[in-house]
């Protein structure tokens, strides 16, 4: 095993979307609410409740839980708290939020005007 390589990395459990899709004006997904699934998605894997998790972490359970709904954004000392608790690295967990957004993305491709075409409002200027 090579130094910092945690071994083969697990696949999570698929959970439903638990969110409402995003606003017309906001297309991408807030990188707190992907962490929050990933915590979420590791806790329940580990069939681990919030309150172990939490003690483990030495943070409050409902300060947890306001992470994993994406309620919070948590500085970088509580998210590697949280992650040395469910046993990953912090770069473990940034990478699975990382996964995840590659696959929001994939699912839903952002909308692009090509840069050939023009635009109108549908305004005529009359000299």
């Amino acid at each position: 095993m090579v130094p910092g390589d945690h071994g083969p990395r697990r696949t999570l459990p698929s959970l439903a979307p638990r969110r409402t899709p995003p606003a017309p004006g906001r297309a991408e997904p807030l990188w707190r609410d992907l962490l929050g699934d990933v915590l979420r998605r590791e806790r329940l894997a580990q069939e681990r409740t919030l309150k172990d998790v939490a003690d483990a972490a030495r943070i409050s359970m409902p300060y947890l839980s306001e992470l994993e709904r994406g309620r919070k954004e948590a500085s970088s000392e509580v998210l590697a708290a949280a992650a040395r608790a469910l046993g990953l690295g912090l770069t473990d967990l940034l990478s699975l939020a990382q996964d995840e957004l590659t696959r929001l993305a994939q699912v839903r491709p952002a909308r692009r005007r090509t840069p050939s075409s023009p635009r109108h409002d549908g305004l005529c200027l009359a000299a």
